[in-house]
């Protein structure tokens, strides 16, 4: 028999206007979809896709725990693969979905690493949650030779700082329960007043603010954009 075909497909940021062509073709004609979910919680990445997903179709559900401590998500992906497995062994292709991009901070990238050396992977790309929210802050990243630097906001405070102050353009992902300590550190940089706050964006609960006025808490799906200089337009 030969063995089925692991789709990792892009969702894009939320927006289900968002969502490629190829994407959408894909979930449309799928057998098996696979997706990650918090664990006793809905999935983005389904309510992304819902309108596309046939009423057939075998769904793979990956629950993933909200936890600081990296073994219990890593065990989730393990069971994840296996039932994965089970379906390409059988001969079924599976479609994997993950908001954002799936090589971008995705999720799908843990799954890869499991599946990749027994299955054709294929990857369909998707618009990633940096171009987005550049999008919806009307701000250009970058021009001619200049740098994008995308910082994960849980690092270190000393690292964020170096990392910041010698960046041109600068993207801090990941910013959630992190937002007052970065905020503190763009501060004490006298970068504040340069850089947006953009929270779930392309989604119906969007916000765009000025990171002065950003509110204490953030969610998960938050960014930071900043660029330093003048208007690389002009």
């Amino acid at each position: 028999m030969i063995p089925g075909t692991l789709h990792g497909v892009g969702l894009g940021p939320g927006d289900p206007d968002l969502i490629t062509r190829r994407a959408a073709r894909l979930i449309e004609t799928a057998s098996v979809i696979a997706y990650p979910a918090l664990a006793g919680g809905d999935s983005l990445a389904r309510a992304i896709a819902a309108d596309l997903i046939p009423p057939a179709a075998r769904e793979i559900v990956i629950n993933i725990p909200m936890s600081h401590d990296r073994a219990p998500a890593q065990t989730a992906y393990d069971i994840g693969a296996l039932a994965i497995r089970a379906e390409l062994e059988a001969g079924r292709d599976v479609v994997c979905l993950c908001e954002g991009d799936p090589l971008f901070y995705g999720s799908f990238m843990y799954l890869h690493a499991r599946l990749k050396r027994d299955f054709r992977v294929e990857i369909t790309p998707g618009v990633t949650s940096l171009t987005a929210c550049a999008a919806r802050a009307g701000l250009p990243l970058a021009a001619r030779n200049e740098r994008v630097t995308v910082l994960p906001g849980p690092l270190p405070d000393a690292e964020l700082e170096s990392r910041i102050a010698g960046a041109e353009s600068l993207a801090i992902m990941k910013v959630g329960r992190h937002l007052p300590r970065i905020r503190a550190v763009l501060d004490r940089l006298g970068l504040t007043g340069q850089a947006i706050y953009v929270e779930r964006a392309t989604l119906p609960d969007e916000r765009v603010l000025p990171l002065a006025e950003a509110p204490e808490d953030a969610p998960y799906f938050s960014m930071i954009l900043l660029t330093k200089g003048a208007d690389p337009w002009l």
